[in-house]
């Protein structure tokens, strides 16, 4: 039976995530993290809210993935959507990139690590996973960016988006959890809800119970049936 693992940043996403799986799940700890486990009909599944932030996400995937094997490990959460994505509706990453990490220049501008000669920013995610994912959640694929910082004006969004075109989301922690299952030799995937188009800061228009709601549906389409294929060992 495949084994997968699903890192959230906080515990409603966590719990979003949770609505969607059978039964009631059993709760205790891995790796010293609050964790909820449940057999799904894809796998046995263990769910943990990482905390905020890709230094969060890396610390805790990296802890939970050298406790227990696993064949998959999923970032999942809500984020902000660039177009094609809709408010409300999934995105899944076939690739992750730390989009804020570099040196702001003189004139305003910002260099990537890359620019730098200081290594890579961008991580392809399993094309295994971003398929299945895609497949069975429906959900829009591109590229999700990994940001320090939620962007809060049109500016920013603009540069973003220039910067990385074939962006659709926003979030936090997808490639934190991503450098962690590359060192560990397991597969990465992330799975988004949108919450709000990445954009001027407004936060009184987000839409997150929603956002919530279609993370639950995607991931009750994406565990309710078997896996098939190579997903284990």
């Amino acid at each position: 039976m495949p084994r997968l693992l699903i890192v959230t940043a906080v515990v409603a996403e966590r719990d979003a995530v949770l609505s969607a799986l059978p039964g009631e799940p059993a709760i205790g700890q891995l790796a010293g993290l609050p964790a909820c486990r449940s057999a799904t009909a894809a796998g046995l599944v263990d769910v943990v809210a990482g905390g905020v932030g890709p230094v969060a996400a890396a610390l805790s995937a990296a802890a939970l993935l050298a406790a227990t094997g696993y064949d998959l490990v999923i970032a999942a959460g809500v984020g902000g959507g660039f177009p094609p994505a809709e408010v409300a509706g999934l995105v899944v990453a076939d690739r992750v990139t730390l989009a804020d990490l570099g040196a702001e220049l003189a004139d305003g501008g910002f260099a990537a690590l890359p620019d730098l000669g200081l290594g890579e920013v961008s991580l392809a995610a399993d094309p295994a996973a971003a398929q299945l994912l895609a497949e069975r959640t429906g959900a829009t694929i591109g590229t999700v960016l990994t940001v320090s910082t939620v962007t809060g004006s049109q500016a920013r969004a603009d540069r973003l988006r220039q910067a990385h075109p074939r962006a659709v989301a926003e979030g936090m922690e997808g490639a934190g959890v991503a450098l962690a299952a590359r060192r560990a030799g397991v597969r990465f995937g992330e799975l988004r809800a949108i919450s709000n188009p990445v954009g001027p800061r407004d936060r009184a228009s987000w839409r997150l119970a929603e956002a919530l709601a279609a993370l639950a549906g995607g991931f009750e389409r994406l565990l309710g049936t078997p896996l098939t294929g190579g997903w284990t060992g």
